[in-house]
């Protein structure tokens, strides 16, 4: 079986349903330079990130100041119109259900937990029914899962964000799926997460406005843009960075760990591979994140099943064997020695 933690294989992964592209962008006519205003809705289902849909509208308001005019005009809608319950608590107002997006000449999408409970039959059929009324449409974290079920990403390159990129890429091989940060393919735009968005509208700001709106805005925002081609976090094959003052041998080994949830090291081979022995490498780790190499790495495969069996179908067995257990039984036994319930108890009723 194939591991979902496969980024540290991606120069092997030659399979064209695993495709990285150095171009993330194909012609869009969205993407070209204009003075007229853009009309953008944002479709937010239940339970995503408020950051996410910040990192949509923000940058756009922010270059609306700077030029000094609306370039950019949004709204929020929602599935039914109600305001939309976001991960921190609060309630997003929108202006109304998805038919009030009418009008608008791109539609972004955005999804993040609960997928089977936000992601309705009447969700999907409006957006099918909605869909040639756009000149593109966009997902945002998990909404591109949403734009597949709904088969508006057949044939097309997409990206996901980096915990989901060979499950969708499984379930969906019709979809070119990328591990980029996002990707604009013809009247289709994916985008990874909240940072991706934010680089993916400043893509827009750029193609539309120039250079110079686009390095405002960022300057703004004291976040400089990334290029879409850029792989995401977790996908990347470039040498960790370490944290201000953190060992850059540390780095490696955690980089390391994140990179072979399925497979974990040994600490002895961990700190052979630093150049360390395995009891300099405990002391390191005590003294920097207070904890051992050990514990850390068993964190990391227990963090990895929690999210499984909240956000995922994927049976005990499957869970144990990508998050490196033995068996079922074993993962149970560290589930609840860690978290004092069973890893069943997570489960959601699925629609």
């Amino acid at each position: 079986m194939a591991s979902p933690f496969w980024w540290h294989q991606l120069n092997a992964l030659a399979s064209p349903r695993f495709a990285f592209y150095e171009m993330t962008m194909t012609e869009n006519v969205l993407f070209s330079p204009s003075a007229d205003r853009l009309d953008i809705a944002v479709l937010v289902l239940p339970h995503c990130s408020i950051l996410e849909v910040a990192s949509l509208l923000d940058p756009l308001r922010a270059a609306n100041r700077h030029l000094g005019r609306e370039a950019f005009r949004f709204r929020i809608v929602t599935p039914d119109g109600r305001p939309a319950p976001l991960t921190c608590g609060i309630e997003l107002p929108s202006s109304g259900p998805l038919p009030q997006a009418q009008g608008a000449a791109l539609l972004m999408v955005v999804a993040g937990y609960r997928l089977a409970e936000v992601t309705t039959r009447p969700l999907i059929r409006d957006l099918r029914r909605m869909a040639p009324r756009f000149g593109a449409i966009g997902g945002v974290d998990a909404a591109p899962w949403v734009l597949a079920r709904a088969g508006l990403l057949d044939g097309h390159r997409a990206t996901v964000h980096w915990e989901d990129l060979e499950d969708l890429a499984h379930a969906h091989p019709q979809i070119t799926v990328s591990p980029a940060r996002f990707v604009v393919d013809r009247t289709r735009l994916t985008a990874a997460g909240a940072a991706p968005a934010y680089d993916l509208m400043l893509h827009l700001i750029r193609a539309r406005h120039g250079a110079g709106v686009a390095r405002q805005v960022a300057q703004s925002f004291l976040h400089p843009p990334r290029p879409g081609d850029a792989p995401q976090l977790g996908a990347t094959a470039l040498p960790p960075r370490p944290e201000p003052g953190q060992d850059p041998r540390v780095a490696r080994v955690l980089a390391r760990m994140e990179a072979t949830l399925d497979a974990p090291d040994s600490m002895a081979n961990l700190a052979a591979e630093v150049g360390l022995s395995a009891r300099r490498l405990e002391s390191l780790f005590r003294a920097e994140l207070g904890t051992t190499p050990g514990a850390h790495a068993l964190g990391l495969r227990l963090a990895a099943a929690r999210r499984m069996l909240t956000d995922t179908p994927h049976s005990m067995a499957e869970i144990a064997l990508r998050c490196g257990f033995s068996s079922p039984a074993t993962l149970s036994r560290a589930f609840r020695r860690a978290f004092a319930c069973a890893p069943a108890s997570l489960r959601r009723p699925r629609a």
